[in-house]
């Protein structure tokens, strides 16, 4: 049996994962996710997110086994070499909770320390039939980043958030 994952190229984060028995793994995204890999959240109501990331946003690795990823795969992420080749092994990724808000202008992404670089911040957040996504950076020795967006639905949206090392996390957060 081989094990990949599907990674957001950007910061290593693990969107999904597959054990494959029989013949060698998947090596291009597009054969597992097509043109696009869409993640679904639950809002008020009935209603569901969408955000999609496309086949471009994305790259897949062959890995280790780790059981752990096929039931949360945003706890992981995927590290590279020095030559840029995925790691075979998963990194186990920090846990937070809190500190991502939601206004019609901005997503704040607030982590639960003070970074020791400067730190790349993706979000992508649902509108509607769109998804905004979103680049910034928490500074040295600075807890969060404020990424501009202009969202023109009312009510819940469906955010990612990924700041490499930590857990990704998809919620539903209501503009405040």
């Amino acid at each position: 049996m081989s094990f990949s994952a599907v990674y957001v190229a950007d910061t290593g984060h693990v969107v999904g994962a597959l054990a494959v028995t029989g013949a060698s793994p998947p090596n291009a995204v597009a054969s597992l996710v097509g043109t696009e890999l869409p993640l679904r959240i639950s809002l008020d109501a009935g209603k569901t997110a969408t955000i999609a990331l496309t086949a471009r946003q994305l790259a897949v690795a062959a890995v280790d086994d780790e059981p752990g990823a096929l039931d949360d795969p945003l706890g992981f992420g995927v590290e590279l070499t020095p030559d840029a080749k995925p790691k075979p092994a998963l990194a186990q990724l920090r846990s937070w909770s809190g500190g991502i808000t939601l206004t019609a202008s901005a997503c704040t992404i607030a982590l639960p320390v003070e970074t020791t670089r400067l730190t790349p911040v993706r979000a992508l957040i649902s509108d509607g039939e769109q998804t905004h996504v979103l680049a910034g950076e928490i500074p040295a020795s600075g807890r969060q980043a404020q990424l501009p967006v202009v969202l023109t639905g009312t009510g819940k949206h469906g955010v990612l958030a990924l700041v490499p090392g930590w857990a990704g996390r998809l919620e539903a957060l209501a503009v405040s």
